[in-house]
């Protein structure tokens, strides 16, 4: 399960950014997760219970994951569509492979307690 690792740099990048006395009042972490980033929600929040139990100064953290949708941008009508039932072509019917939403997995907000 690769997302034990992802969790895992997530709190790597978390403790590069911040300093120890603010990560102990770490509340909760709001993912972005795209639908093509190979993410799948549920294993992300159980791979982050399972690290945070090792993990004394985040165990009273939560995790919020949002997912977005794959949107892309037709090259030849400038079109954007959400892609729906992975069918990549735009509202006008044109195929496209110029994804410009759907890859991402970045930490969009910390929060921390008062």
């Amino acid at each position: 399960m690769h997302e034990i690792s992802l969790v895992r740099n997530i709190f790597r990048t978390l403790e590069a950014e911040f300093e120890k006395d603010e990560l102990e009042k770490l509340s909760q972490i709001d993912l972005k997760v795209g639908l093509l980033s190979n993410v799948e929600p549920i294993l992300m929040q159980n791979a982050f219970e399972a690290v945070t139990q090792d993990e004394q100064r985040f165990q009273k953290a939560e995790l919020q994951v949002n997912v977005v949708p794959i949107i892309i941008k037709c090259e030849l009508c400038g079109d954007e569509s959400e892609v729906k039932n992975y069918s990549f072509k735009c509202s006008n019917g044109h195929p496209t492979k110029n994804i410009i939403q759907g890859e991402e997995l970045t930490i969009e907000r910390v929060h921390f307690h008062e």
